[in-house]
């Protein structure tokens, strides 16, 4: 159960590898990344765990691209060998040479190629850095992914990283240190990467630049475990029982001290096995190690992080398939959502546009949105605020007297009269005034228009911005033209029949409507105001009125502040009477004249009376224009619009020469579906190999 675990594992990793594994791997899987500095012995615990030579070396970066290890422990064919160091040795041209049938190496970009020689296998992983990353030393994220079957390896998986560098060697770039330090960045901060630290026990550790990174993403070192190299090579005296014990820098999964070969056994050719048999040895013999010396050497880091592993795998199991699905999900629909591959023919893409366009237009008017937002006002319910709340509103703060003044009432009281004084309120002075303030309701009503129009457009926009319609730009572009088009087309008739309406009211002033204060009325309002009837007095007693007796014994205290007739009459004393010369020479009046003076009693209640009845009919023509405008609009831009929008884009796009030219793919619709039909893929994959768990 255990190593199909990891067995599965592996197989998502090789089927997740066309992704980069990188950030653009929707599926962050359980691996082990080994981190260190360069030269501080990555290399060659990687090697020790294998129990076999295989990877670069020299000098500089040697490591250019993450290798993904996968150690499948196989049975061999002959004898079962569990032990890591029992390796068989034959000697060929007297070299020492491992090679057997039992162990072997297989590329991902290699399928069904395997290596039995081991040397071949590094020439391999030199071959294909170079083929990714040139050969001028660059760094390249993509990684390797090397498969090693062998009886002496436990089943683990790990991915080898870049070594961390200061200075740029040879044909570097500048920035080499910065690159590779976000290369392993991302590896490592994934949530569910184990951090293997590789540091050289002969150096400082605080100095470790493989725990500082670990730390930056690690900072309790919950999924950090430690290795220690070089111990050997510690100056007498010395040990690294401290580290050990958790008291320099702690970590949750500890330290395991290892010896590697030197380059002076690689130089010898010195095989592992004699390397981890010396490595066994100086554990057992050395006063500080040997009373936990089996907590010390390679074969125990092999199979402390394949525990390590697998306790993380179980783990992470259930996440990683929902992680997969919900993937799957979203490429999928992401996909559809793009559509297939131009199969059809221009028109059909036209029609298929035009058609979905139409109803979506129709659905958004009517409050049958596919989504509806439940955090703004969108669509038809915006249109509902124009004509209910801004418009209705704007119509009602309309007022009359801030642009009438009594003064101009009384002038055309003067005016419509013509040469002899009325002898009574005059309805022209009522028609002339009210007509004038009709008239301003012009300007809201063609504003509401022009506030439906950028409804419209609005609503246009929002359609045109799903994915389906990004698809093919040149499409979309000319049915977005010839939709403003049409509607501004239709703002001229609507324009007309919204003034026509407000001309229609300012034409004909119906003094007989029923809401309209009658004159008399108003007359009978005024006077009371001006002349209010006497109190008159109750007998406390009774209840009764007193008799007019009794009533008179306190005359009622005028309370009208009415002005009093001037006597000077309508023009008050324009000349006055003390310039006598003035009054026998009788001038001509002046070329601008004006009613002046202070008003007279009749004067002042026949302009109250005025002003009653155009406040009654100003009022009734603002609930009227309140209510018939939106309908007007409702009826000539905004049906109209939904019932013949689909005929004239027809008209205008369906019969377009340039129709073929209209419908090729935006370049990023080609690439988003390739990118699309790719992950699709992969994760279906994925899905697969973890459903069968």
């Amino acid at each position: 159960m255990d190593e199909s675990l990891i067995a599965t594992i592996n197989k998502l990793q090789d089927a997740l590898a066309p992704l980069g594994g990188g950030s653009s791997s929707p599926v962050d899987l359980p691996q082990i990344t080994v981190l260190g500095s360069q030269s501080s012995g990555k290399s060659s615990v990687l090697e020790n765990i294998v129990g076999r030579d295989f990877l670069p070396r020299g000098t500089g970066i040697v490591t250019r691209r993450p290798l993904v290890l996968q150690l499948i422990n196989r049975r061999a064919s002959v004898k079962p060998q569990s032990d890591l160091l029992d390796i068989n040795t034959t000697s060929e041209n007297g070299k020492a040479s491992e090679n057997n049938a039992d162990e072997w190496g297989e590329f991902l970009h290699l399928p069904n190629k395997k290596f039995y020689n081991f040397e071949e296998i590094r020439r391999e992983i030199v071959r294909e850095t170079d083929a990714k990353t040139g050969k001028n030393l660059g760094i390249s994220p993509v990684p390797i992914n090397l498969r090693i079957y062998s009886p002496h390896v436990l089943t683990l998986t790990l991915v080898d990283l870049p070594g961390l560098t200061k200075v740029p060697v040879g044909d570097q770039p500048k920035d080499i240190e910065k690159q590779i330090r976000d290369m392993v960045m991302k590896f490592i901060s994934k949530p569910n990467a184990i951090i293997l630290s590789v540091n050289a026990s002969n150096t400082d550790l605080a100095n470790s630049d493989g725990l500082k990174l670990a730390r930056e993403v690690d900072p309790e070192g919950s999924r950090t475990i430690g290795v220690l190299t070089k111990v050997d090579l510690m100056d007498d005296g010395t040990d690294v029982i401290d580290i050990l014990a958790g008291r320099v820098i702690p970590l949750r999964f500890g330290y395991v001290p290892v010896i590697n070969r030197g380059q002076k056994d690689i130089e010898s050719n010195k095989t592992i096995r004699d390397a981890l048999i010396d490595e066994r040895n100086f554990f057992e013999g050395h006063p500080s190690y040997k009373a936990k010396a089996h907590y010390c050497g390679t074969p125990y880091l092999a199979k402390k992080l394949n525990g390590i592993l697998l306790h993380h795998i179980k783990g992470t199991l259930p996440d990683i398939k929902m992680r997969i699905e919900h993937s799957l999900k979203k490429y999928q629909s992401e996909l559809s959502m793009l559509g297939p591959e131009m199969a059809e023919s221009p028109a059909s893409i036209a029609l298929n546009m035009i058609t979905n366009f139409s109803k979506d237009y129709n659905g958004i008017l009517s409050g049958e949105a596919k989504e509806l937002s439940s955090q703004e006002l969108s669509g038809g319910a915006r249109i509902s605020f124009v004509f209910h709340e801004i418009f209705k509103n704007g119509i009602n703060s309309l007022d009359p007297f801030d642009q009438i003044k009594d003064g101009d009432i009384r002038t055309i009281m003067h005016n419509t009269s013509g040469s002899a004084p009325s002898l009574f309120v005059g309805t022209q002075a009522f028609e002339v005034l009210v007509k004038q303030q009709i008239h301003r309701m012009e300007e809201p009503s063609v504003r509401c228009i022009n506030l439906i129009f950028d409804e419209l457009v609005r609503i246009l926009s929002q359609i045109i911005s799903q994915q389906q319609y990004s698809r093919y730009p040149g499409l979309k572009e000319q049915l977005s033209q010839y939709f403003i088009q049409f509607l501004r087309e239709e703002l001229i008739p609507t324009t007309k029949f919204v003034t026509d309406i407000i001309q229609a009211e300012e034409t004909y002033v119906n003094t007989a409507h029923p809401d309209l204060l009658k004159g008399s009325q108003a007359m009978a309002i005024v006077e009371d105001k001006f002349h209010p009837k006497p109190q008159v007095a109750i007998d406390p007693k009774s209840g009764k009125p007193l008799p007019p007796s009794q009533q008179n014994q306190h005359p009622p205290q005028s309370t009208s502040p009415g002005p009093k007739e001037d006597s000077n009459g309508f023009f008050g004393g324009f000349f006055s009477s003390k310039n006598k010369k003035r009054l026998q020479s009788m001038e001509a009046p002046p070329p601008v004249l004006r009613a002046t003076g202070t008003m007279s009693e009749r004067e002042t209640m026949e302009t109250e009376v005025i002003k009653l009845l155009i406040s009654s009919y100003y009022n009734i023509v603002k609930r009227t224009v309140a209510d018939v405008v939106p309908k007007a609009i409702m009826l000539k831009l905004i049906v109209r619009s939904k019932e013949e929008i689909q005929k004239e884009l027809l008209e205008k796009l369906y019969n377009s020469p340039d129709l073929a030219d209209l419908v090729k793919e935006n370049e990023l619709t080609v690439q988003k579906r390739k990118e699309c039909v790719r992950m699709v893929e992969v994760l279906r994959n994925a899905s697969e190999i973890v459903s069968s768990v």
